[in-house]
């Protein structure tokens, strides 16, 4: 059998599953019982072995939900989706070799765990981290003993997204290990905000390809223009090469993000994966689900991300005349809460949310997490959680909907959401991830990072786009041959 996307610490089936369905569908039961001349009584008796078992994993489910399986402690919570094998795994033996996938865990109390190792050398390995259990190198070179062969990217966070499950103290890994896909990863150290397009030129150029099928992008957070970085990128691939990613986090600090490409990650790095093939698939969902209000205002004055009127007024005016004098005293933290949206009179269909990252109070301008244009208009947005989590799924919609049929192997999602939408939606949070893994299906192993900016085209445009305060999803598969 493939190897799994399963946790290592999950119990054995039950004696006779092997590789078959958990459940077999009723025509089945009763063609192989007429063949074999079984009566109505056999069939309930079936049926009632069949209901026993399914119970009986239920209860290991809820077991494991409660963290002790046997006795034994499991190192993190399991959900139910995490329980379930992948589709692929649970059917039977493939017919088609496609991207087989390996999950592995890390915490300072345990250590490593994971599934059992791939059969085949996994060409990319991709992790996320908190900032404190990357630095120094350690998982990196620990990872590395594991795969001496593979690609190894991933970057700082803020909060690991693994499953159903959001945590802060774990790592998460997953090995991709292709039949028919290959893979290849730039990187470079940028030495100015300033130098954001050209580095994305740089690597358009190493990258491209005839049978380039897409690029994933991750990025310091904090010291690159990413609105340039992709400029960059599209004007050498052209706006039709679907290229995603996020920018790396450092969960409400600001201080310092990592990004490591086969090496020990740094800070002011960026890389950039390049996969190639006609049997790569490279589908993605983008979606929000703030609620706008007031009017539109035109952004009069601004330089870069720093705005310095809207209207003729200065911004920190206006949000003090909507929030209030104690939700103002409190940005850039409650800024966060009251995003702008930004439309471009030029492409109507663009419209893009912008988050508050620092206040001048002397000077009485907002600093955006991005760049926002001269002359175009903006209008204030608000939380609303229900709208937020169905955003989300709308993300995880998208994204299964542009996903090809034919798929053979393991499907991974990539989850890029805002370390803003964590913080305004706090215990509700959950509820993204949920809304998601409603749209992907129990088929999907799914990890991914809160970041300082998501990367990917929103839906109405197909112009890949940095966004802030959007989940974005990223699925990666590959199609039977």
């Amino acid at each position: 059998m493939p190897p799994t996307s399963r946790p290592s610490a999950l119990p054995r089936r039950p004696a006779g599953f092997r590789n078959r369905r958990i459940v077999p569908c009723a025509p089945c039961v009763q063609e192989k019982a007429c063949a074999s001349g079984r009566t109505t009584e056999a069939l309930r008796t079936h049926a009632i072995v069949l209901r026993g078992l399914t119970e009986n994993r239920s209860r290991i489910r809820d077991a494991l939900h409660a963290g002790v399986t046997n006795g034994i402690e499991v190192a993190s919570r399991l959900t139910t989706t995490q329980c379930a094998a992948p589709q692929s795994v649970v059917q039977g033996p493939r017919r088609a070799r496609g991207m087989q996938i390996q999950y592995r865990h890390w915490n300072a109390a345990h250590g490593w765990r994971g599934a059992n190792a791939l059969r085949e050398p996994a060409q990319l390995v991709l992790y996320f981290g908190g900032r404190e259990g990357l630095a120094g190198g350690e998982r990196y070179r620990e990872l590395r003993g594991f795969y001496p062969d593979s690609h190894i990217v991933g970057c700082s966070t803020g909060g690991q997204i693994h499953g159903d499950d959001i945590a802060d103290d774990v790592i998460v890994a997953v090995a991709l290990h292709f039949a028919r896909t290959q893979v290849r990863v730039v990187n470079e150290t940028i030495e100015s905000r300033d130098a954001s397009r050209v580095c994305g030129m740089r690597f358009a150029r190493q990258l491209a390809a005839p049978d380039l099928a897409g690029v994933f992008v991750l990025s310091d957070g904090l010291n690159v223009n990413g609105n340039e970085l992709i400029a960059g990128i599209t004007e050498v691939l052209g706006p039709d090469l679907l290229v995603t990613g996020g920018l790396a986090g450092d969960g409400n600090r600001l201080k310092q993000t990592l990004v490591g490409a086969d090496g020990e990650p740094q800070p002011n790095r960026i890389a950039a994966i390049g996969f190639y093939g006609a049997s790569f698939r490279f589908a993605h969902g983008c979606a929000g689900g703030w609620d706008v209000f007031g009017p539109r205002r035109k952004v009069t004055k601004s330089e870069g991300s720093v705005v310095a009127e809207l209207d003729g007024e200065p911004p920190l005016d206006l949000y003090t005349r909507y929030l209030g004098e104690e939700e103002v005293a409190a940005m850039p933290g409650s800024g966060l809460a009251f995003p702008l949206r930004i439309h471009d009179e030029a492409a109507p269909d663009r419209q893009i949310v912008r988050s508050v990252f620092a206040v001048d109070r002397d000077a009485r301008t907002l600093t955006f997490a991005a760049d926002i244009p001269e002359g175009c208009t903006a209008q204030l947005m608000r939380a609303n959680f229900d709208s937020l989590a169905a955003g989300a799924g709308e993300a995880g919609r998208q994204a299964r909907s542009a996903l090809a049929d034919g798929i053979a192997g393991d499907k991974l999602a990539i989850l890029v959401s805002c370390t803003g939408r964590r913080k305004v939606m706090g215990q509700r949070t959950q509820d993204e991830l949920d809304a998601v893994a409603a749209e992907l299906g129990d088929d999907v192993v799914r990890i991914g990072f809160y970041s300082y900016g998501e990367i990917a085209p929103p839906a109405a445009t197909g112009r890949c786009e940095l966004h802030n305060q959007t989940m974005t999803v990223t699925m990666i598969a590959e199609a039977a041959a």
